[in-house]
């Protein structure tokens, strides 16, 4: 169970999302805060510059390594409105963060997909903890999806 403060991590990270989605690119959000619960780092996809890789998980983890100790990215929480792809949960282990809560999975992105119309990306969609199994993984969280769901569909409606 999320403390309320948690869901208002979560709650800006989706909102970042949005902000993605009003900028063209996918609505994917995170944010990353410290063990003292101040936010670190926010960022949402920018994929929209034709880079497919700019996704706001992976440039959390580039700026946590080099902004932060090994000890403070581990005692962090990345806060996200979707579970991370295989290369952002790679680069989450790589630079030894913390903990994650997600709005919503990789299996309902995949299924919205489908309901939507959409190809499959070429990327398997595994589970963050198919790929790090020691970080603690929070997800997904029901009162999320109907928003989540609703900025993917806009955004494929584009």
């Amino acid at each position: 169970m999320l403390t309320n403060k948690e869901k208002e991590y979560l709650k800006l990270a989706v909102n970042l999302a949005e902000e993605a989605l009003n900028k063209g690119d996918q609505p994917f959000g995170s944010v990353l805060v410290s063990d003292k619960g101040e936010v670190l780092f926010k960022d949402h996809n920018r994929i929209s510059s034709g880079d497919n890789t700019k996704h706001p998980e992976l440039h959390i983890a580039q700026w946590a390594s080099v902004n932060l100790s090994d000890e403070e990215r581990k005692a962090s929480v990345v806060y996200t409105s979707g579970e991370h792809c295989p290369m952002c949960a790679t680069a989450h282990a790589i630079n030894g963060l913390g903990k994650i809560v997600y709005a919503t999975s990789s299996e309902q992105f995949r299924e919205w997909q489908k309901e939507f119309g959409i190809e499959a990306g070429r990327v398997k969609p595994l589970r963050i903890t198919d790929i790090a199994e020691d970080i603690e993984v929070i997800g997904p969280v029901k009162e999320f999806e109907d928003r989540v769901k609703k900025l993917h569909r806009e955004y494929y409606r584009k």
